[in-house]
């Protein structure tokens, strides 16, 4: 199992001088993750990207930022092929960098919701599936993995659950792709966090261990010992990474309703999370 940490904990974007600053750093603090969001596709020169974690020896994982302009079920063609194309992007910046996954909502921009009948949702539903079909062949071949992760209610109105996800997954059939689970948003939206954990099972690609409010993890009200206790039911053996935001983050911070400091520093917030976790999951 490896620990890991978002970059948006302290910056937005992340970029080569903001990484080589920001790599040691994680690393000092017992890290042996880290996790680089993907909001404009030229903020981050790649290769200098994998050249500073290499030297730092840290795995890591990409984040794809699904903004407005990028929505693989949106009625507008224009949208959803500039969301297929972002997503392409996004897993050639993973072969380059090195990293094996690529997480995130890779359905329908942050933030969209809307009211559908059953109908309009087996649409959506049937859509969603050949694109991440064709998605899923490219990822393969590049030799990424892509995690889909289900959003609170509130920032999206069509995949919040566990079994909402592995419908999709199921039928996409293919092993690069699979699930993501956030604990802030199954905090929001399952009946019991480890029954989720348990039935997306060997789906389970890549998991964020974060807090109720966004703060660091062991902080609030998350049901750790059940979340760790699933882990280890289902033999996951993949990242564990925290995500929370700075106010600084533009892309998403209205529809994640960033608003506020979460902890008294960033640094807190990441150091005092990794401990707790491992302290939890490894002992």
């Amino acid at each position: 199992m490896r620990f890991g940490v978002n970059t948006w904990v302290w910056v937005s974007p992340i970029n080569a001088d903001e990484l080589e600053k920001l790599a040691p750093h994680v690393k000092q603090m017992g890290f042996d993750w880290i996790e680089l969001p993907i909001e404009s596709t030229t903020d981050l020169d790649y290769h200098s990207a994998a050249a500073i974690i290499r030297d730092y020896d840290l795995g890591v994982s990409m984040c794809a930022a699904m903004a407005p302009d990028r929505d693989l079920i949106h009625p507008d063609m224009a949208i959803q092929q500039n969301g297929m194309e972002y997503i392409r992007h996004c897993i050639d910046a993973c072969q380059i960098v090195g990293a094996t996954n690529l997480v995130g909502p890779m359905y329908s921009a942050v933030g969209r919701v809307w009211q559908q009948t059953a109908d309009e949702r087996a649409h959506d539903v049937d859509l969603l599936v050949k694109n991440l079909s064709t998605l899923s062949q490219y990822a393969g071949d590049m030799g990424v993995v892509l995690g889909i992760e289900p959003l609170n209610r509130f920032e999206t109105s069509f995949i919040n659950l566990a079994d909402q996800a592995i419908e999709v997954i199921d039928r996409v059939n293919h092993l690069s792709c699979q699930i993501m689970l956030d604990s802030f948003h199954m905090n929001i939206e399952e009946k019991s966090l480890g029954d989720a954990i348990r039935k997306t099972g060997s789906r389970l690609a890549h998991f964020h261990a974060c807090e109720n409010d966004r703060g660091a993890p062991g902080s609030g009200h998350v049901t750790w010992n059940e979340v760790a206790q699933a882990l280890r039911d289902i033999n996951y053996d993949g990242p564990v990474v925290i995500e929370s935001f700075t106010n600084k983050v533009k892309s998403i911070a209205r529809a994640a309703a960033i608003w506020r400091p979460f902890e008294s520093s960033q640094d807190a917030l990441a150091q005092n999370g990794v401990t707790f976790l491992k302290q939890l999951l490894v002992g």
